[in-house]
């Protein structure tokens, strides 16, 4: 009888550490399938900022709220599902900014306000050039060499035609949203990742369970 009720005891106890090993094995699996989609980010984009890859997240379950999930951030969430699901880029004003001559940031993209530095210049204006729309900067005309007399008239008579302005240098060009194609794998990823580890983790919770058992 003894047996009996000391069996019983421990069959209590480990019924009560059950929840407690179920969340740890879930908290444990989505940090891992966390840190699995960061890597995938890296891998999948080109040249990533730490924003985007930090962007993924993951909150552990309780033992009285046996869920956990891995999540991205709002914003970068927003930009990041044509990449998992296809469609157009999204854009954060009316166009696509497609830089050109202009210096980019480590990781590729136009730095942070540059584009309203880029206004603020009296040399640089938005406008169509020749049927291009973008940010554009005036170049000024070489100058004639020094005490070099200007004919005013040419050798018949004629005025001599005014020289033309340089055409203004493109800085940045305005586009429609481009088409994206899915490259992530983050759904699938985590849902193969989830199925394959869980079953272990749990395994491993519960012996640790066992073990603390009184």
């Amino acid at each position: 009888m003894a047996d009996i009720k000391d069996l019983s005891a421990k069959l209590q106890s480990l019924k009560k550490q059950i929840p407690f090993a179920t969340a740890q094995a879930l908290t444990s699996v989505a940090r891992q399938i966390a840190a699995a989609e960061k890597a995938a980010l890296v891998r999948k984009l080109d040249n990533p900022t730490p924003f985007t890859v930090n962007s993924v997240g993951s909150a552990g379950a309780r033992r009285d709220a046996l869920s956990a999930k891995v999540y991205v951030r709002d914003i970068a969430a927003g930009y990041l599902v044509p990449f998992e699901f296809g469609g157009a880029h999204k854009l954060n004003g009316q166009a696509l900014l497609n830089p050109k001559d202009i210096k980019l940031n480590k990781y590729g993209n136009l730095p942070r306000k540059k584009l309203s530095q880029l206004k603020a210049n009296p040399n640089v204006f938005i406008g169509d050039v020749d049927g291009v729309n973008g940010v554009w900067q005036r170049v000024k005309a070489k100058k004639g060499r020094k005490g070099k007399k200007r004919l005013k008239r040419s050798a018949n008579g004629t005025r001599r035609p005014r020289a033309k302005n340089p055409t203004p240098k493109l800085l940045i060009r305005f586009g429609d949203a481009l088409p994206v194609k899915p490259t992530l794998g983050y759904m699938d990823r985590a849902e193969k990742m989830a199925a394959g580890l869980m079953p272990g983790a749990l395994s491993k919770a519960i012996d640790e369970a066992l073990k603390t058992a009184k």
